[in-house]
């Protein structure tokens, strides 16, 4: 299956496309906006479009696709969730509107289109450990690497930080 990745969160692109690569799709990121008709000219099997894109809104990309392509699934991925975008995803042609963070089960159930019949498999849901070195890379990034910028927008100490920078990913 051809899957495109559109979120401005370039760590978590990068994460889910190696585990889905893994599983064995194609899987095109974007960590940049983009036009719709550079997404639909991919003619993925299925787009995983983040709500909130910057400037954009993943909600604009939504209408062009299903026109295009009316049998590719398209997911919606929010921190941002609520009732009014989900309802908007939904009209607009979305087959999925799912809230970060999600456990990777049900995102690879709502890629392929299947409804989740079972509870969350334990490997499968990140641990409070898992998600919190997951949110420091994503601090990291975004201050270039800066150890002293990252410990401030954290509100951590710089040292504190180190620490938990030297340890494995849990």
């Amino acid at each position: 299956m051809k899957l495109v990745l559109l979120d401005d969160d370039v760590t978590l692109t990068r994460t889910l496309s190696r585990r889905l690569e893994s599983l064995g799709h194609q899987v095109q990121s974007y960590n940049q906006a983009v036009s719709p008709d550079e997404l639909v000219a991919e003619q993925a099997d299925c787009y995983l479009l983040d709500l909130r894109f910057g400037a954009v809104s993943g909600l604009d990309y939504v209408l062009p696709l299903r026109q295009q392509l009316p049998l590719c699934r398209i997911v919606l991925l929010t921190g941002y969730a609520s009732i009014a975008t989900a309802v908007q995803a939904v009209k607009a042609g979305a087959d999925d509107y799912l809230t970060k963070p999600v456990d990777f089960a049900t995102l690879t159930q709502a890629l392929s289109g299947q409804a989740s019949q079972t509870a969350p498999n334990e490997a499968d849901v990140l641990s409070t450990d898992q998600l919190e070195w997951e949110h420091i890379q994503r601090v990291l990034e975004q201050h270039q690497g800066n150890i002293s910028q990252t410990a401030k927008a954290l509100a951590m100490h710089r040292r504190t930080l180190q620490r938990k920078l030297q340890k494995h990913r849990p």
